[in-house]
């Protein structure tokens, strides 16, 4: 699991909203090298900031920042994958492996949950990848794995593949979920848990 205090190579700023909780935030401001997603852009440049690329089909992206910042954007066209998705294969294109993406999630609806799904596709990849929000980061995993985290931290649990669920410092027993909600509103009661599976799953854990 990825931690805001871990040496992150790059941070993708997706064009959602932009971040207003402090790890982000932090995430965004310590960043080496950050990528923003055609229109996220805008808001990152509007804060005095300058990505190091833009990526994208530049369709959300301002006519003005288009033309300023010409020399740092990376057009891909291809309407196949989300602009997400592209900016991870431009960074696995330049070596990147530990990445955390930022403003994935608000505005509509359909992309937040694309975006959330796709996280799984890129530890496919052999990403060790996760999504931060205002409220708790998304993290995809597979087979076993330990989580550090705090007594009472809210746990949620997305099922993608996976099957043989069982589970240790969690307020309440996890099973084989066939719903997307099934998971949801868990706890941790320890200072970690654990969670043992055989296949692909999200883990959602609250600040």
């Amino acid at each position: 699991m990825i931690n805001f205090n871990d040496n992150i190579d790059a941070v993708i700023l997706a064009n959602g909203e932009f971040p207003a909780h402090e790890i982000p935030l932090q995430i965004l401001q310590n960043a080496k090298y950050v990528v923003c997603c055609d229109g996220g852009a805008d808001a990152y440049i509007a804060r005095g900031y300058t990505p190091n690329v833009i990526i994208g089909d530049g369709d959300s992206l301002s006519a003005e920042n288009r033309e300023r910042y010409s020399n740092i954007i990376y057009y891909v066209p291809d309407q196949d994958t989300n602009d997400q998705t592209k900016a991870v294969d431009f960074l696995i294109s330049k070596g990147c492996n530990r990445i955390a993406i930022v403003g994935a999630t608000g505005k509509r609806e359909d992309h937040t949950i694309g975006n959330i799904s796709l996280l799984s596709e890129y530890k496919r990849k052999g990403l060790n990848v996760a999504c931060y929000t205002d409220y708790g980061v998304f993290v995809p995993c597979k087979n076993k794995v330990e989580m550090l985290s705090r007594e009472g931290m809210q746990v949620s649990i997305f099922n993608v593949n996976a099957s043989n669920f069982s589970s240790k410092g969690l307020k309440y027993p996890i099973y084989d979920f066939t719903s997307l909600w099934q998971g949801t509103l868990n706890c941790c009661e320890t200072n970690s848990f654990t969670i043992d599976a055989k296949g692909e799953y999200l883990v959602f854990i609250t600040y």
